[in-house]
Order: C-alpha cells, then structure tokens, then sequence
C-alpha cells in the first residue's frame, strides 16, 4: 500500500495528478488533492500535505475507475487492503466491548455499518517546517483509524499535556480511536489528538484507513455502560457531529466536548 502510493505522488507530474482531482470544496469527495489551510489569526499555514481519498465501503460507494492506474497494480492493491483493514477495524472493536464486559458485537453494532475511507497523505519537505502541520492537531470523526507511515517520524499524539512522538514502525499499525468510540464506551476509551508535523529534507507518507457510522446513524453510550455511572454524552446525529467537525473545525477535541454532559 505504501509502494504505490509513493508511486502515485513521486513518479506523476501535476498534469496527470489533477485527472483525478476532487471537489475539494466537499467534505464528501473522493480523490486527489491539496491541502492548505492558513490560520485566520496570522495568516500562518496550518496544514501541508497532498492527499488521495479512496471510498471503499459500503460497496455501494467503491467505484475503482475513479483511482489511479499508476501503478497498474494499484486499484488491486487499495481493494485488499481495505478487507485487511475492515477485518482488523472489526476485531479491534469486538475486543474493546469484550474488555468492558459487553458482548463482543456490541460497538460495532453501535457504529452500524462500516463507511470505510482509505486517505493516502503526503507531506512534501517544507523550507519552513517551524511555521507549518502537515496537519493540525485533531481528534478523529468516526470509530477506529488504523494508519500506517514510512520510515519518516512526523506523527505526534497529545499526552499528558505535551506532544510525543510516534515513532516510526515499518511493520506497525498505528490505532487511533476516534470520537465515537468515545461517546459508545461513555469515556472509558479516549479518541486521541494527534498532528503530523512536517521534515525540511524528507517528504513523508502515511496511510490512513478510517472507519466511521453512517451520518444516519444516532450515537450514544452503551445502555450497559450507563446502567453502571450514568451517561457522560449527550446522543448525537453522526451527520450532525460530521458538519460541526467541517463547519466549525477540529481544535483538540471540541465538538466532542460539546456533548459532555
């Protein structure tokens, strides 16, 4: 999945890149594009990144004709790897409820099911790594993000009140939980904050596959979890939590803070 995916940015010019160009004016969009958000307050840039977004499940939304064909092997390869990652995602949310003492399916019924993106990043070397992200600090939308990077450190997770380096795994699968795993285990799992910041000499790549409800679907702690302390969230539309993560922006974790109660 990192080979072509390297291929894709490093071995394409502009010209062939931008045939698979998305509407970057929509949240729901799938393909290339590039991301650079500037700070309203001092005109700083907060994000620094190329990226290539792959809608894979449900099925119904997998349309491969619309990813790249270089290399020929690449839209082979995006498929496996988003079963790969469906099957882990699965596994890792039946262990979770399995560890709080609920039935195996129970988050995963909770999320209903899977709307999978695959999202391949990458951060070109910047001149001025001191003033840029590769991307702001936030905590994810949906239920699981499973990421994989090179061999080029840039990921950070917020802990204990300061940033800390993820180090770099080649065989590793980063999991970070998202918010909605939050909301479902009523806080006993944390979504985590994390950012990718930029290298002045390397370009980096990662791999993120995120796995997040249906903006139908109405999110709130496990009755079981309640029963025990209470609600600490309030219910919540994913597709309304979805326009406030886009409208208002991410900042650390504040749309999910608004549902403390």
């Amino acid at each position: 999945m990192r080979t072509v995916g390297s291929s894709f940015f490093e071995d394409l010019d502009v010209s062939e890149k931008l045939k698979y160009g998305c509407d970057q004016g929509s949240a729901a969009s799938e393909g290339y594009g590039s991301r650079m958000l500037v700070s309203e307050k001092d005109d700083t840039v907060l994000d620094w990144r190329d990226y290539f977004d792959h809608h894979t499940f449900p099925l119904s939304r997998r349309d491969p004709s619309r990813w790249p064909i270089h290399p020929p092997n690449y839209r082979n390869v995006v498929e496996e790897y988003s079963e790969q990652m469906k099957l882990l995602a699965q596994k890792l949310m039946a262990l979770i409820s399995e560890s709080l003492g609920l039935p195996s399916s129970c988050i995963e019924d909770a999320v209903g099911e899977f709307y999978q993106n695959i999202t391949v990043s990458y951060y070109p070397p910047c001149p001025q790594p001191e003033l840029t992200l590769g991307l702001q600090a936030h905590s994810d939308m949906g239920a699981v993000t499973l990421l994989i990077q090179d061999d080029v450190g840039g990921l950070e997770v917020f802990k204990d009140g300061e940033w800390v380096i993820v180090q770099p795994l080649s065989d590793a699968i980063v999991v970070i939980l998202a918010d909605q795993t939050e909301v479902i285990t009523n806080g006993e799992y944390k979504s985590s904050v994390h950012r990718a910041v930029t290298n002045s000499n390397r370009a980096r790549l990662s791999v993120a596959t995120f796995h997040d409800p249906a903006k139908t679907r109405r999110i709130s702690p496990a009755p079981e979890l309640v029963a025990k302390s209470g609600p600490r969230y309030k219910e919540v539309l994913y597709g309304d939590f979805v326009k406030s993560w886009y409208t208002k922006g991410p900042e650390g974790k504040r749309n999910l803070d608004a549902l403390l109660l």
